[in-house]
């Protein structure tokens, strides 16, 4: 068995760096996973990297992070004699780091079908992320659907809500998102130099927004106010749809009758289990019950993947040597419009 393994950390600065440490056994309800590939996640685990810079915390001196990678299962702990060695894996959640291994709780992790690419595995949690909040808003076939942030989970919110038989708009201010939205969103829409409800209330034909997703974190407040100008109007001139929230956005706005009857609906994170010490590491739910658990989310996105219903390798802009990380998340952070989909390699 190998005795060192290589992964990514941050410390208090918000400085990253790669370092060498003992390989993990796996516990009970873990296993233990030989990486291949894991993806950055430009929002969330970015965006932590961002607000360390800005407000260190003295309390945390260095932080291993990742939480979405795929590779090789090596060894298993007690309870998760299920999984096979040797299987091929997407993984997820505070286990699944950017590392040349990693131990994962059980059902954090799934197996990766025939036909689709280490790679392309990578993209199960963010995936799922977008699909709990498709799940949220419950789209029905021919709705109206916008789409504003087109980051990884906006990608896939949108390539989602075309698979739900709905038409899509899409927003955002960068080329390089646009650009990879254009194969996806029946319309687009650059915000920047551009009246964004008046293109959206074109591109409805007058019928409006059933469904918008908010897929970005931070400031929000304009962006809702000219996403709840799209909604759906009734005749007393109340607002009505959905809205879902799915990034980490920070909005002020008044609600009842100043909103009208709009459903703001908060998405948050892959579905139920996650977080769930007990069901990550082995005790599912009945699925009678708790059908769409976070594992059978990731198994529904790796499965449309398979079937090209879910395009991500187009998302992929960079793949660099594990080593190359802060280098990476450099990239990202400095100048998101030239990356976006960005996987390590160990």
């Amino acid at each position: 068995m190998v005795q060192k393994r290589k992964y990514v950390v941050r410390n208090k600065k918000g400085v990253i760096s790669v370092e060498n440490g003992p390989v993990p056994e796996p516990a009970r309800g873990e296993v233990l996973v030989k990486v291949h590939a894991s993806l950055i996640s430009p929002g969330t685990e970015l965006g932590d990297v961002i607000k360390a810079r800005k407000n260190p915390d003295n309390k945390k001196l260095k932080t291993a992070f990742g939480y979405s990678n795929a590779g090789e299962v090596i060894d298993v702990g007690a309870g998760s004699k299920d999984i096979q060695i040797g299987t091929r894996v997407a993984c997820m959640g505070s286990g699944a780091l950017h590392a040349s291994y990693a131990c994962v709780p059980r059902n954090l992790c799934v197996s990766i079908p025939k036909g689709v690419s280490y790679q392309e595995a990578t993209f199960a949690c963010l995936g799922a992320t977008a699909l709990q909040a498709i799940r949220r808003a419950k789209l029905q076939l021919g709705e109206n659907v916008a789409v504003l942030g087109l980051g990884i989970v906006g990608q896939i919110c949108s390539q989602l809500a075309k698979i739900a038989g709905c038409h899509v708009i899409s927003w955002d201010s960068l080329p390089l998102r646009l650009k990879k939205a254009e194969r996806i969103a029946d319309q687009v829409v650059n915000i920047k130099g551009s009246d964004a409800v008046s293109l959206t209330d074109e591109f409805t034909r007058g019928y409006e927004i059933d469904a918008g997703f908010i897929c970005f974190g931070g400031e929000a407040t304009g962006a809702f106010k000219q996403l709840v100008a799209c909604m759906k109007t009734s005749p007393d001139t109340h607002k009505m749809g959905r809205i879902v929230i799915v990034g980490g956005a920070s909005i002020t706005h008044t609600f009842a009758a100043e909103l009208g009857n709009l459903d703001v609906l908060s998405s948050a994170r892959t579905g139920p289990g996650y977080h769930d010490e007990s069901w990550e590491h082995g005790h599912d739910y009945p699925s009678v019950f708790v059908e769409w658990t976070t594992q059978r989310n990731l198994e529904e996105i790796l499965r449309w993947i398979k079937e090209k219903q879910i395009d991500v390798k187009s998302l992929i802009t960079d793949e660099v040597p594990l080593i190359q990380a802060p280098e990476a998340c450099e990239k990202l952070i400095q100048h998101p419009d030239h990356a976006l989909g960005v996987i390590l390699l160990p």
